[in-house]
Protein backbone atom coordinates (compact mmCIF):
# COMPACT_ATOMS: atom_id res chain seq x y z
CA UNK A 1 0.00 0.00 0.00
CA UNK A 2 1.36 3.42 -0.96
CA UNK A 3 2.41 5.59 1.95
CA UNK A 4 0.11 8.40 0.81
CA UNK A 5 -2.74 6.42 -0.72
CA UNK A 6 -6.25 7.83 -0.64
CA UNK A 7 -7.09 5.59 2.31
CA UNK A 8 -4.09 6.83 4.26
CA UNK A 9 -4.92 10.45 3.45
CA UNK A 10 -8.40 9.86 4.84
CA UNK A 11 -6.85 8.72 8.13
CA UNK A 12 -5.40 12.22 8.52
CA UNK A 13 -8.12 14.34 6.93
CA UNK A 14 -11.35 12.76 8.20
CA UNK A 15 -10.68 13.32 11.95
CA UNK A 16 -10.14 17.01 11.30
CA UNK A 17 -13.68 17.43 10.02
CA UNK A 18 -16.12 14.57 9.35
CA UNK A 19 -14.89 12.43 12.27
CA UNK A 20 -13.56 15.15 14.54
CA UNK A 21 -13.08 13.69 18.04
CA UNK A 22 -14.52 16.75 19.84
CA UNK A 23 -17.40 18.02 17.72
CA UNK A 24 -18.49 14.71 16.16
CA UNK A 25 -17.42 11.97 18.58
CA UNK A 26 -17.81 14.23 21.66
CA UNK A 27 -14.49 13.14 23.16
CA UNK A 28 -11.94 15.26 25.00
CA UNK A 29 -14.37 18.09 25.70
CA UNK A 30 -13.28 18.58 29.33
CA UNK A 31 -9.72 19.56 28.44
CA UNK A 32 -11.03 21.68 25.58
CA UNK A 33 -12.99 23.74 28.09
CA UNK A 34 -10.13 24.01 30.56
CA UNK A 35 -7.17 25.19 28.49
CA UNK A 36 -8.71 27.53 25.91
CA UNK A 37 -8.96 30.86 27.72
CA UNK A 38 -5.70 31.81 25.97
CA UNK A 39 -4.44 30.86 22.52
CA UNK A 40 -0.88 29.94 23.50
CA UNK A 41 -1.69 27.14 25.97
CA UNK A 42 -4.34 25.82 23.58
CA UNK A 43 -1.76 25.53 20.78
CA UNK A 44 0.76 23.85 23.08
CA UNK A 45 -1.85 21.45 24.44
CA UNK A 46 -3.03 20.58 20.94
CA UNK A 47 0.50 19.88 19.72
CA UNK A 48 1.29 17.87 22.85
CA UNK A 49 -1.75 15.65 22.42
CA UNK A 50 -1.01 15.22 18.70
CA UNK A 51 2.56 14.07 19.35
CA UNK A 52 1.58 11.75 22.20
CA UNK A 53 -1.33 10.17 20.29
CA UNK A 54 0.77 9.66 17.15
CA UNK A 55 3.83 8.13 18.80
CA UNK A 56 1.92 6.03 21.31
CA UNK A 57 -0.11 4.58 18.43
CA UNK A 58 3.12 3.72 16.59
CA UNK A 59 4.65 2.04 19.64
CA UNK A 60 1.54 0.04 20.47
CA UNK A 61 1.18 -1.00 16.83
CA UNK A 62 4.79 -2.21 16.73
CA UNK A 63 4.40 -4.40 19.82
CA UNK A 64 0.73 -5.33 19.42
CA UNK A 65 1.43 -8.96 18.54
CA UNK A 66 3.52 -9.46 21.68
CA UNK A 67 1.10 -7.89 24.20
CA UNK A 68 -0.94 -10.42 26.21
CA UNK A 69 -4.58 -9.47 25.90
CA UNK A 70 -5.18 -9.50 29.65
CA UNK A 71 -2.58 -6.77 30.30
CA UNK A 72 -2.97 -4.66 27.16
CA UNK A 73 -4.45 -1.71 29.08
CA UNK A 74 -1.52 -1.70 31.49
CA UNK A 75 0.95 -1.74 28.61
CA UNK A 76 -0.89 1.11 26.90
CA UNK A 77 -0.84 3.18 30.08
CA UNK A 78 2.89 2.58 30.58
CA UNK A 79 3.66 3.71 27.02
CA UNK A 80 1.45 6.78 27.28
CA UNK A 81 2.77 7.67 30.74
CA UNK A 82 6.35 7.62 29.43
CA UNK A 83 5.48 9.92 26.53
CA UNK A 84 3.46 12.27 28.75
CA UNK A 85 6.41 12.50 31.14
CA UNK A 86 8.76 13.38 28.27
CA UNK A 87 6.41 16.10 27.00
CA UNK A 88 5.80 17.47 30.50
CA UNK A 89 9.50 17.69 31.33
CA UNK A 90 10.22 19.28 27.95
CA UNK A 91 7.60 21.96 28.59
CA UNK A 92 9.03 22.62 32.04
CA UNK A 93 12.47 23.09 30.53
CA UNK A 94 11.60 25.21 27.48
CA UNK A 95 8.12 26.69 28.08
CA UNK A 96 7.74 26.93 31.83
CA UNK A 97 5.13 29.70 31.82
CA UNK A 98 2.90 27.78 29.42
CA UNK A 99 3.40 24.64 31.47
CA UNK A 100 2.13 26.52 34.54
CA UNK A 101 -0.94 27.68 32.61
CA UNK A 102 -1.69 24.12 31.53
CA UNK A 103 -1.25 22.98 35.14
CA UNK A 104 -2.29 19.35 35.61
CA UNK A 105 -3.89 19.02 32.20
CA UNK A 106 -0.68 17.82 30.53
CA UNK A 107 -0.49 14.97 33.02
CA UNK A 108 -4.17 14.23 32.43
CA UNK A 109 -3.42 13.49 28.77
CA UNK A 110 -2.75 10.04 30.21
CA UNK A 111 -6.50 9.56 30.66
CA UNK A 112 -7.58 11.38 27.49
CA UNK A 113 -10.37 9.31 25.95
CA UNK A 114 -9.27 10.24 22.42
CA UNK A 115 -5.84 8.76 23.08
CA UNK A 116 -6.99 5.57 24.74
CA UNK A 117 -9.72 5.12 22.14
CA UNK A 118 -7.27 5.24 19.21
CA UNK A 119 -4.91 2.80 20.89
CA UNK A 120 -7.69 0.32 21.57
CA UNK A 121 -9.71 0.77 18.38
CA UNK A 122 -6.98 1.30 15.78
CA UNK A 123 -3.36 0.79 16.84
CA UNK A 124 -3.96 -2.74 18.14
CA UNK A 125 -5.30 -3.80 14.75
CA UNK A 126 -3.22 -1.87 12.20
CA UNK A 127 0.36 -1.30 11.11
CA UNK A 128 2.70 1.41 12.45
CA UNK A 129 2.38 3.81 9.49
CA UNK A 130 -1.41 3.69 9.41
CA UNK A 131 -1.50 4.04 13.21
CA UNK A 132 0.84 7.05 13.02
CA UNK A 133 -1.39 8.76 10.44
CA UNK A 134 -4.51 7.97 12.46
CA UNK A 135 -2.88 9.43 15.57
CA UNK A 136 -1.78 12.56 13.70
CA UNK A 137 -5.27 13.01 12.27
CA UNK A 138 -7.09 12.68 15.58
CA UNK A 139 -4.51 14.82 17.36
CA UNK A 140 -4.83 17.58 14.78
CA UNK A 141 -8.62 17.32 14.87
CA UNK A 142 -8.46 17.90 18.61
CA UNK A 143 -5.90 20.71 18.23
CA UNK A 144 -7.87 22.57 15.56
CA UNK A 145 -10.96 22.82 17.75
CA UNK A 146 -8.88 23.96 20.74
CA UNK A 147 -7.30 26.70 18.65
CA UNK A 148 -10.65 27.90 17.28
CA UNK A 149 -12.19 28.05 20.76
CA UNK A 150 -9.14 29.82 22.22
CA UNK A 151 -9.03 32.29 19.33
CA UNK A 152 -12.51 33.62 20.04
CA UNK A 153 -12.22 33.41 23.82
CA UNK A 154 -8.96 35.36 24.02
CA UNK A 155 -9.89 37.87 21.31
CA UNK A 156 -13.32 38.71 22.71
CA UNK A 157 -12.42 38.20 26.36
CA UNK A 158 -9.06 39.97 26.49
CA UNK A 159 -8.72 41.80 23.19
CA UNK A 160 -5.47 39.97 22.49
CA UNK A 161 -4.08 36.98 20.59
CA UNK A 162 -0.92 35.34 21.92
CA UNK A 163 -0.87 38.26 24.38
CA UNK A 164 -0.52 40.73 21.49
CA UNK A 165 -3.09 43.54 21.52
CA UNK A 166 -5.39 43.05 18.53
CA UNK A 167 -8.35 45.28 19.23
CA UNK A 168 -7.16 48.89 18.69
CA UNK A 169 -7.03 51.24 21.64
CA UNK A 170 -9.32 53.58 19.71
CA UNK A 171 -12.14 51.05 20.17
CA UNK A 172 -11.71 51.21 23.93
CA UNK A 173 -11.60 55.00 23.79
CA UNK A 174 -15.02 54.91 22.11
CA UNK A 175 -16.40 52.71 24.88
CA UNK A 176 -15.66 49.16 23.76
CA UNK A 177 -15.32 46.75 26.71
CA UNK A 178 -13.87 43.25 26.67
CA UNK A 179 -16.40 40.51 27.34
CA UNK A 180 -15.09 39.07 30.61
CA UNK A 181 -17.53 36.17 30.36
CA UNK A 182 -15.53 34.75 27.44
CA UNK A 183 -12.63 33.77 29.68
CA UNK A 184 -14.89 31.78 32.01
CA UNK A 185 -15.21 28.00 31.44
CA UNK A 186 -18.99 28.05 30.69
CA UNK A 187 -18.38 30.23 27.63
CA UNK A 188 -16.05 27.59 26.24
CA UNK A 189 -18.96 25.16 26.28
CA UNK A 190 -21.11 27.67 24.42
CA UNK A 191 -18.39 28.21 21.80
CA UNK A 192 -18.11 24.43 21.36
CA UNK A 193 -21.88 24.30 20.91
CA UNK A 194 -21.75 26.97 18.22
CA UNK A 195 -18.94 25.13 16.40
CA UNK A 196 -20.94 21.88 16.51
CA UNK A 197 -24.03 23.69 15.18
CA UNK A 198 -22.11 25.26 12.28
CA UNK A 199 -20.33 21.98 11.50
CA UNK A 200 -23.52 19.95 11.42
CA UNK A 201 -25.32 22.60 9.39
CA UNK A 202 -22.65 22.15 6.71
CA UNK A 203 -22.55 18.36 7.05
CA UNK A 204 -26.16 17.25 6.83
CA UNK A 205 -25.21 13.56 6.95
CA UNK A 206 -24.06 14.02 10.56
CA UNK A 207 -27.45 15.17 11.74
CA UNK A 208 -29.44 12.59 13.65
CA UNK A 209 -32.62 11.34 12.09
CA UNK A 210 -35.65 12.33 14.11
Amino acid sequence: MALLSSKNRELVIDPISKKNPIIVQMLGICSALAVTSKLEPAIVMGLSVTLIVAFSCVIISLIRNTIPNRIRFIVQLVVVAALVTIVSETLKAFAYDVNKQLSVFVSLILTNCILMGRLEAFALANGPWESFLDGIGHGLGYAVILVIIAFFRELLGSGTLLDIQIIPQAFYDFGYVNNGLMILPPMALIVVGVIIWVHRAKNKELQENN
